[in-house]
């Protein structure tokens, strides 16, 4: 197997195009790297009536990233309005407050159904914007703009949009697919590291639910990520997305089990996350150690072998990543776990490994189980 990057054969260097095949819901990922200019193009093969843009932003990402996609729009003659408002950085600001500001603020812009909604940031913009652009006027056209490695190659795809309750993440929410996500990859230069590793997470997942291929060149090359190197960034972020592109294609709502595989590591995280209060711990940093619980549990359960476990470690730990939590809780994660949409009949199910590239949906776990692997988390 090669386990070096493969010749492109598109026809702009390093640039790339993902397809998410949904129907009549279908849309583009396009990948790129220091591509602004090309922006407003993309936008127009997209959207080719745009006549109002309403750009909702990370207020850290207004300079340079915001400003500039906002000029790019305001390049096109035939963009009569374009409206901006900022968001607090930060997991606090998915709330039902700053969701109703917003929706307040686009009625006051004039907002109606021919309106676009641009997300400008990472998870939280993504999934605050996309679900203002659900819920207004029942449905405004959006398109994702991700600013974080993390929103790159998980949130931003797949059309799961939503806020949290002050005890439950995402709880609240709906399925809405944009008409475009546009990645520009030279964006992460800027990211601060601890953001940036975040993100590596979401990147080692996919090689564990998906793609043992790509796991084994994640292994090779997660030096090369961990150091920024800009081919191997690119090459990370196509292969997950097209992981991603191919399991919401299978399964767009959820409703076969199949988009559950998405969701590893995610039970537990969710779970340290609400304990340990948002924002401790970045999405990403929760969702390694979560995955950590995950692989111990499968290994508990006789469903995969110590070498699983292992690897994840290795990976992991090499990516720059938490493995283990010293506060780790079992008392107050599992009143958490027990509000997590996978829950069936009062039963925990968890996404469990079984070999790298293929989990499986699990369901009556012991509960005993879950405090133990909780606590050798620590």
């Amino acid at each position: 197997m090669n386990l070096s990057l493969p010749a492109t054969d598109h026809s702009v260097p390093g640039d790339s195009t993902v397809r998410v095949q949904l129907d009549d819901r279908s849309y583009d990922i396009e990948i790129s790297s220091g591509k602004v200019e090309r922006f407003a193009d993309s936008v127009t093969r997209a959207i080719p009536d745009l006549s109002h843009a309403l750009v909702i932003f990370d207020e850290a990402v207004k300079e340079p990233w915001a400003a500039a996609l906002s000029a790019a729009l305001a390049s096109r003659s035939d963009v009569l309005r374009i409206s901006s408002t900022s968001v607090a950085s930060g997991e606090s600001s998915k709330s039902i407050d700053e969701y109703d500001r917003l929706l307040q603020w686009v009625l006051a812009e004039g907002g109606d159904r021919k309106s676009v909604v641009f997300a400008v940031g990472g998870g939280v913009i993504g999934d605050l914007a996309g679900f203002v652009a659900a819920s207004f006027a029942r449905g405004l056209r959006f398109v994702q703009i991700p600013t974080t490695l993390l929103a790159m190659v998980d949130s931003s795809v797949g059309g799961k949009t939503g806020i949290n309750l002050p005890t439950a993440k995402n709880m609240v929410g709906a399925f809405w697919q944009p008409s475009l996500v546009w990645i520009d990859s030279h964006v992460l230069s800027t990211l601060p590291d601890r953001s940036y590793l975040s993100g590596l997470a979401e990147v080692v997942k996919y090689g564990v639910i998906d793609d043992a291929d790509f796991f084994s060149w994640l292994e090779v090359n997660a030096v090369g990520l961990v150091k920024r190197d800009a081919p191997s960034i690119r090459y990370a972020i196509e292969k997950s997305c097209q992981s991603k592109a191919r399991v919401v294609g299978e399964d767009e709502r959820e409703t076969s089990g199949r988009r559950a595989i998405l969701n590893y590591g995610h039970t537990f995280a969710h779970a340290i996350e609400a304990t340990c209060g948002y924002g401790t711990l970045l999405h990403g940093e929760a969702v390694s150690i979560g995955m950590q619980m995950a692989a111990r549990l499968a290994l508990a359960m006789g469903l995969a072998q110590p070498d699983l476990l292992e690897r994840q470690t290795q990976l992991l730990t090499s990516c720059r990543l938490p493995v283990v939590l010293p506060d780790a809780n079992p008392d107050e994660m599992l009143p958490v776990m027990m509000k997590d949409k996978k829950v069936a009949h009062g039963k925990l199910r968890f996404i469990l490994p079984k070999r790298i590239g293929a989990v499986s949906l699990v369901g009556d776990v012991d509960e005993k189980l879950v405090r133990e692997v909780i606590q050798q988390s620590r």
